[in-house]
């Protein structure tokens, strides 16, 4: 039986967070290491801070919390 932490949204992983989890919430659900996500991220503070920045701060305030 699923429930609603399994996989089925998005959400801040407070537990393996390093600013606000929402790098690890990502790679939580899509399966892959926190690792690329945020390496991912960085290249795009990188190359398109524009769109990165305001998305990442998005995320922040829209995603629910995963203790």
């Amino acid at each position: 039986m699923k429930t609603i932490y399994d996989n089925d949204r998005v959400t801040r992983d407070l537990s393996r967070a390093v600013i606000s989890g929402v790098c690890a919430g990502v790679a939580r659900y899509f399966k892959v290491d926190p690792v690329w996500v945020r390496a991912g991220a960085a290249l795009g503070l990188v190359f398109v801070p524009m769109i990165t920045l305001p998305a990442y701060i998005a995320a922040v305030v829209l995603l629910p919390r995963r203790s």
